[in-house]
C-alpha cells in the first residue's frame, strides 16, 4: 500500500514544485515506484520541472471525470525507472477537484505505487486543501524569513485539524521540515533567519536544508528535478533528504560559510 506524501507550504515561491521533483525523483532512484501528482490545477509547472511538458495528453481533471482512465493520464518519466507524473489541468478551474473524485484516483494510484508525492499548491484555497487532506507525510517547505514560517506555521495546524487522519481520529499525519533556499553568510548578517529559529517556531522535525543555488534554477530551465544534479550542493542536499525520509541517519550539510582555501583567498572565486 503506498504512502502518501504532500509537499506544501502557506507561501508561494518557496520551491514546493521542484522539492516535489526532487523528492519523487529521489524515491525512485532508491527503487520505489514513485507517482508525483500536480494539484495546482489552473497553472501546472510540474511537467515543466520534469521536461515532459510536450507528452501531456489527458490530466489529472480527466481521470477524475472519467475522460480518460489513470494509465492514459499518468507520463513515465525517460530518465528514471519507476518514476510517473500525473500533471494538473491547465483549462480548468481549482473546483474541477472534487474530494470523493481524487479519494477515488489515489485509491487506484495506491494499488500500484510506493509513494504518492501531491505537489501542492500555495495557500489555503480548495487545491492545497484537496492536496494535504488525503496525506500520509507531509513536508513543509519554508524559506528562512519570518512571513514564510508564519505561514508554514498556519499550515501545520490544518495539517494537525482538517486532514483525513485527523477527522478520523487516526495517527496524526507525519510532519518534516524541509529549508529551501538556506544561505548561511546572509544569516551570519541577520537577513535570514537560521536553521535553529526555524526548528525553534515550527517545532517539527528536519528534513533538509536545501542552499540557495543556480543549479535550482538551471535544472529548472532544463526541465531536470535538481536532485539529478549531484555535482550541485542542492542536488546533494536533496538526495541527503530522502535518506532521511527513509529512516536513515544523515548529517547536515551547507550549514555553514564556506571557508575559502589559500588559492581562493589569493585568486579569487
Amino acid at each position: 500500500m503506498a504512502k502518501i506524501i504532500v509537499v506544501t507550504s502557506g507561501k508561494g515561491g518557496v520551491g514546493k514544485t521542484t522539492s516535489s521533483a526532487a523528492i519523487g525523483t529521489g524515491l525512485a532512484l532508491k527503487g520505489y515506484k514513485t507517482a508525483i501528482v500536480d494539484f495546482d490545477i489552473g497553472l501546472r509547472n510540474l511537467d515543466l520541472i520534469m521536461g515532459c511538458e510536450r507528452r501531456v495528453v489527458y490530466d489529472f481533471v480527466n481521470v477524475i471525470n472519467g475522460e480518460a482512465n489513470l494509465n492514459q493520464a499518468l507520463i513515465k518519466d525517460k530518465r528514471v525507472e519507476k518514476l510517473y507524473i500525473l500533471p494538473a489541468s491547465q483549462t480548468r478551474d481549482k473546483d474541477a477537484l472534487t474530494r470523493e473524485g481524487v479519494e477515488r484516483v489515489l485509491n487506484e494510484m495506491k494499488e500500484e505505487f510506493d509513494f504518492i508525492i501531491c505537489d501542492s499548491p500555495a495557500g489555503i484555497e480548495a487545491g492545497a486543501m484537496m492536496a494535504l487532506y488525503f496525506a500520509d507525510e507531509a513536508v513543509v517547505a519554508t524559506n528562512p524569513e519570518v512571513s514564510s514560517v508564519r505561514d508554514s506555521d498556519r499550515i501545520l495546524g490544518i495539517l494537525q485539524s482538517k486532514s483525513k487522519r485527523a477527522e478520523m481520529g487516526l495517527e496524526p499525519v507525519k510532519e518534516h521540515l524541509l529549508l529551501t533556499r538556506y544561505n548561511p553568510e546572509r544569516v551570519d548578517s541577520g537577513e535570514m533567519l537560521s536553521v535553529d529559529d526555524v526548528k525553534e517556531i515550527l517545532a517539527i522535525d528536519l528534513l533538509g536544508v536545501i542552499p540557495e543555488s543556480k543549479a535550482v534554477l538551471n535544472a529548472s530551465n532544463s526541465g531536470q528535478p535538481v536532485i539529478l544534479d549531484q555535482e550541485s550542493d542542492a542536488g546533494q542536499a536533496y538526495s541527503d533528504a530522502i535518506n532521511r525520509l527513509l529512516g536513515e541517519v544523515v548529517d547536515f550539510r551547507f550549514l555553514q560559510v564556506e571557508k575559502k582555501g589559500i588559492f581562493k583567498r589569493i585568486f579569487g572565486g
